[in-house]
């Protein structure tokens, strides 16, 4: 690998602001941004809006890419708000603060002073940076640098003496450090929308003991108890359950031996063009080329690193293909249905060219045919039960699918294997049926109502990368990918798959978690 991408999360807080607000303290927000080059920022994310305060601790994280051989300057702006639109131009800026990311993982808590402009301070204000009945909540700390920084804060239990909150996941590096001593601070207040909390009581403990279930600890308001001797507690929090669970990433999948099985599915149907008129969408140039086979390269070229024999099968459909010339929809490029593999994606692109002149574009535009033959290979590596095999299918098309129903349908069982379907849109049509596979606005159904297990389609027009870099198509792509392979092991609770090595006797064993 040529470097190591790791996911950091940035624990934000401030004090001492500047207060603009005239009958009632500022309402921060903080935005964070990073240098992209020539002098352009782009904007990584934004904490919660804590309202009245003037040192606020934000509960939510912001997460960014931490490149070791890269300096990424950060900046981050501090903004009073006053209103519901997400433009900040209208809104108070109490300050701002420049660094680089090396420079908080290397102090891993950062404290700087908050400037209005170059060399003008916002007053004291810093920030820092690091690793009716009671309307309840509850906050975490934990224990860094003599301070108590928070970790987690709860939802809000509505009228209720005796809450109940949700399950929650933190990482554990933010919770406590990665350290099950290290001590933790819990505060129960009751909430006020104007920010000005009122304390219930707190109690100090550890992940350790966290995790020695069930597990009741006394909340304790200190004036209180100082100031009545018949005091004993402001009540009891019950800690049902508290287990630390592994979250892989895809990183871990692929590194524990998870192969990426690439298909490759090319229209043929007539409405592409005669492939000997240069207005074909089919035509090659006189370098060899044309969008069919550009896409092909962007996405191929990724994707095959993680295959390790590179044989990919492909198929084209909507064709009339020889000998009897019957319309198919998952004809193999290279003419052998039992071997419709190619050796690299430089193998696909030779079957192409040569399958183009062989076979008449015909139609219609069916999709269902290939992704239930990938499926079936899909179902046969889940029956494994190991995160051992992963398949995505790339489809170029120049037109909107004609079998609408059994497409959905396809992709619907698809959904509950281990497969993504990529969908690249070549040539100017009109591509709105494909993005309601790409169901970004919801689960993708089937006419009967059963609803997809997750999201597996990404669709995305060639066209608008035309005159982009070649890697733009790629990464907009495949972005989803990574997310969708570990959503569905997650989903089935398989660990990586680390097979033994060569010389080993015995059944793959599968680490549990």
């Amino acid at each position: 690998m040529a470097h190591c991408v790791t996911l950091v999360q940035l624990s934000i807080s401030c004090g001492h602001l500047i207060d603009k607000d005239v009958s009632s303290k500022s309402d921060p927000l903080c935005v964070l941004l990073q240098d992209v080059g020539g002098g352009k920022w782009a904007e990584l994310g934004r904490t919660e809006r804590i309202r009245n305060c003037l040192s606020p601790e934000f509960s939510k994280t912001l997460q960014l890419e931490y490149h070791f051989e890269t300096v990424q300057k950060l900046r981050f702006g501090i903004y009073d708000i006053d209103n519901k639109t997400p433009e900040l131009g209208d809104d108070d800026f109490l300050g701002g603060a420049e660094c680089s990311l090396g420079q908080i993982v290397s102090s891993r808590i950062l404290t700087l002073p908050l400037m209005l402009k170059p060399g003008k301070p916002a007053g004291r204000g810093t920030i820092t940076d690091f690793l009716g009945k009671s309307d309840p909540f509850l906050e975490f700390f934990h224990q860094g640098d003599g301070k108590w920084h928070l970790a987690y804060r709860s939802e809000v239990i509505k009228n209720n003496l005796n809450p109940t909150w949700k399950r929650f996941s933190v990482p554990l590096q933010h919770f406590c450090g990665g350290d099950p001593s290290t001590p933790i601070q819990v505060r129960c207040s009751d909430y006020d929308s104007d920010g000005s909390h009122d304390l219930i009581g707190t109690f100090h403990t550890s992940l350790a003991q966290l995790q020695a279930v069930p597990a009741e600890f006394e909340c304790i308001h200190l004036e209180k108890q100082q100031k009545k001797k018949s005091y004993k507690n402001s009540g009891t929090i019950c800690v049902k359950i508290c287990q630390v669970e592994t979250e892989y990433s895809f990183l871990d999948y692929v590194m524990g031996g998870c192969q990426i099985n690439f298909t490759v599915g090319v229209d043929f149907t007539g409405s592409n063009g005669d492939p000997s008129s240069p207005d074909s969408l089919h035509y090659l140039s006189p370098t060899g080329v044309n969008e069919y086979l550009t896409a092909l390269w962007s996405v191929g070229s990724v994707v095959q690193d993680y295959d390790s024999d590179k044989l990919f099968p492909a198929f084209g459909f909507g064709a009339q293909v020889p000998p009897d010339w019957q319309v198919s929809h998952e004809f193999a490029l290279n003419f052998n249905p039992n071997n419709p593999y190619c050796a690299g994606i430089q193998g696909i692109v030779d079957a192409y060219r040569q399958a183009l002149p062989q076979v008449r574009l015909y139609g219609p535009t069916n999709f269902a045919p290939i992704i239930n033959h990938v499926a079936r290979f899909a179902a046969q590596a889940a029956h494994q039960r190991t995160a051992s095999q992963y398949f995505v299918l790339l489809l170029l098309t120049d037109g909107a699918v004609t079998d609408v129903e059994a497409t959905r349908e396809a992709v619907v069982r698809a959904s509950f294997l281990p497969m993504s379907v990529i969908i690249v849109g070549v040539g100017g049509a009109d591509f709105e049926a494909m993005e309601q596979l790409d169901a970004d606005g919801g689960p993708l159904r089937t006419r009967s109502g059963e609803a997809a297990a997750r999201d597996i389609v990404q669709f995305v027009p060639y066209r608008r990368f035309q005159n982009a870099p070649r890697e733009a198509l790629a990464q907009t792509v495949l972005a989803e990918v990574p997310t969708q392979l570990v959503s569905y092991f997650k989903a089935q609770g398989w660990a990586p798959f680390k097979p033994l090595p060569p010389a080993a006797k015995g059944p793959a064993q599968v680490p549990q978690a």
